[in-house]
């Protein structure tokens, strides 16, 4: 029975994973940082782990336990709302450090596992690193970061026979949207330069939930992916995930970003 371990397994695209590679019959490690998400993976019949992945120390002890792996899936993550500088350095950092920092730091620690295999790494992305829009600016960075990590790790581990494919979704019906606008709510406040434009801002946080692809299609578009003799090096799955791209590398940039400011009520003057 082969091996995939899938980080951030509570909810959403996670535990979407999750359950399509349980049902092909793969042994699924599921990992969650909340104690009542474990106890409920666990009830569902999968290897339940509770693992913040930004600790270094657990990600050890966790590897050590392992054993082989076939699969690693690095899906943790989750959405920094509201203008940039609302946010700061701060928010920066936190954000990168759970959708960026951690894919380095868990692919580290079971690269010896995953490298005994000759196996796959599976990062998930979002189109929202292709195309950059507004008041989702650390949420975008870090997912471009996972776009140019992703295509780094592919070079340096292929020499060790272990693969890496990168995952752009689309809208995909999560609660994605509704643990981003919380976010973007801890920063809207009337002494933002923004707060005229609040309104956008949270429109910005629920686009993510334009008429989204179910999780349990978009999973089983990267298990199938996955299983194919040759994984791609990159798949695109869910609403969106085609036609954004397309249109951030076809239409010029001015054009592009006036559109994006007219949606977003950047338009006008503050």
């Amino acid at each position: 029975m082969p091996n995939v371990l899938i980080t951030g397994c509570s909810s959403g695209i996670g535990r979407a994973l999750a359950d399509a590679f349980k049902t092909a019959g793969y042994n699924v490690w599921a990992t969650a940082r909340r104690t009542e998400d474990v106890t409920a993976l666990a009830a569902a019949g999968f290897t339940a782990v509770q693992l913040d992945v930004n600790d270094g120390a657990a990600l050890k002890a966790l590897a050590e336990n392992v054993g082989e792996l076939d699969v690693l899936i690095n899906n943790a993550g989750y959405g920094a709302m509201g203008p940039l500088l609302d946010g700061g350095t701060e928010a920066m950092q936190h954000q990168f450090e759970t959708n960026v920092f951690a894919i380095v730091g868990v692919t580290q620690a079971f690269f010896p596992a995953i490298r005994r295999s000759k196996g796959l790494v599976v990062n998930i992305g979002s189109v929202s690193g292709v195309l950059v829009t507004p008041f989702a600016g650390a949420y975008c960075a870090s997912k471009a970061a996972v776009h140019a990590l992703s295509d780094a790790l592919r070079m340096e581990l292929a020499p060790f026979g272990v693969r890496i494919m990168e995952v752009q979704p689309g809208a995909i019906d999560t609660s994605f949207a509704k643990n981003a606008g919380t976010q973007a709510e801890l920063l809207i406040n009337e002494q933002s330069p923004w707060w005229p434009l609040r309104d956008s801002i949270r429109a910005r946080a629920k686009a993510s939930q334009d008429r989204p692809t179910p999780a349990s299609a978009f999973a089983a578009d990267v298990l199938k992916a996955v299983q194919q003799r040759t994984p791609p090096r990159l798949l695109r799955s869910g609403n969106g995930s085609r036609a954004l791209p397309w249109m951030a590398a076809l239409l010029p940039k001015g054009l592009l970003e006036k559109g994006l400011m007219k949606r977003f009520g950047l338009s006008g003057v503050l």
